[in-house]
This record gives C-alpha cells, structure tokens and sequence, in this order.
C-alpha cells in the first residue's frame, strides 16, 4: 500500500502554539512530515533566517507570484501578506508526505474554499483552542520583541479568530507542549488509515 499526503491546516489565535507544534511533528517524524515555511512580506525580526522562518519577499514579487497563481492560500495579516507557496505543498502529497501549514482563520477559509480536487481530497484542519482568555493573554505576553501596541492588535485579533473554531473538523483544547503534540499527532495518525488516501500497488490488484 501506499497513499497520498495530508495537507493539513492548522489555524489558531496568536499563543495558541500552532507553529510549535507544526514545526515539533515535523522534527519527529522527518520522513513522514514537511513544515511548509511561509512567505511574507513582514520584516525579519531578530534571529530569523530566510528559507527557514519565512521567505521574505518585498511586496511587488509576491503580488506578482499570486498574479502567476504559484499560491496555495494567502492573506493580508496585521498590515503584511502571509502565503504557502504551491512549490512547498504539491511535491510532497504526491510523494505521500504530509505539508503541516499554522495559518489564520483567514488562510484557512481560502484553503477551505479552494477547487482544486487534490487540495480538497487531502485536507485536514485543525483549531488550536486555548484553555482560557488568561491563558492566552500570559502567551502573548511573552512575546518580547513585540511593542505593547503590537500585543494589543494581536489580542484583539485573536479573540475573534476563536470564534472560527466550529468550522474545524478537529479541536484541539491546549494543555501542556507534551499533551498537545501527542493529541495532534494522534490526529495525523488516524487520518493517514483512511482508506480514500490508500492507493494500491499495481501487482496487488492483479492478485
């Protein structure tokens, strides 16, 4: 047997650990998962590095490559645009590695909505909900290279990217690091046994 990929998206608040837990399957499990990094036109902040946090793209040539329709999703986020570059996605699903994508609500309304049989037949989303208000307002505010304007805008936003989270087919009600994973990955498990994503090997369906 072999299958195809996941494409999953998982969307949540700023401080929900999104990206921590993309980026944490994605390191245990290296043959089976990629993290798909992001482009964005935001400035690199202190430590980030082109190609591994993002690809940092001025905002001319990103415009230009959604014009040329090489974007699985993007969106206009606090000011600056955020996308998946197609070139991140489609090689590894064929190939029956699952894409793990943290986006926002927005981003993931647009993979929702999108046509393209292959991203609709190997999609899975998954809302990161934190425990309580006070527990994400102490998230966001460890962010310290962020301005207390900046933390502001982003608990805003985040209290109404939380109403979004029925439109998930997963909920995953964040614990500690350790039990978030293990459940995410549980997730990822079950889904790779569906037998739509199975394809047989050719010598088996002659047998």
């Amino acid at each position: 047997m072999s299958r195809l990929g996941i494409l999953c998206v998982v969307s949540g608040p700023s401080g929900s650990g999104k990206t921590t837990l993309c980026r944490g399957l994605s390191r245990l499990e290296p043959d089976q998962c990629r993290y798909a990094v992001s482009a964005t036109t935001r400035p690199p902040r202190g430590g980030e590095e082109d190609g591994r946090d993002y690809h940092f793209l001025d905002e001319d040539t990103f415009l230009k490559r959604v014009a040329a329709g090489e974007f699985v999703e993007w969106a206009r986020v606090h000011g600056n645009l955020y996308g998946t570059l197609k070139s991140e996605v489609c090689r590894h699903i064929e190939e029956g590695r699952d894409v793990l994508m943290d986006l926002d609500v927005q981003g993931g309304e647009h993979v929702r909505s999108a046509t393209e049989p292959w991203i609709r037949e190997a999609l899975v989303d998954v809302f990161i909900l934190p425990p309580s208000r006070g527990e994400l307002v102490m998230r966001l505010g460890k962010r310290a290279t962020e301005s207390e304007a900046e933390r502001d805008l982003r608990l805003q936003n985040a209290l109404k990217e939380l109403q979004h989270w029925r439109d998930y087919r997963y909920t995953l009600v964040s614990g500690t690091p350790e039990e978030d994973l293990a459940a995410f990955r549980a997730i990822l498990v079950a889904e790779r046994h569906r037998t739509a994503r199975l394809q047989t090997v050719p010598a088996f369906d002659a047998e």
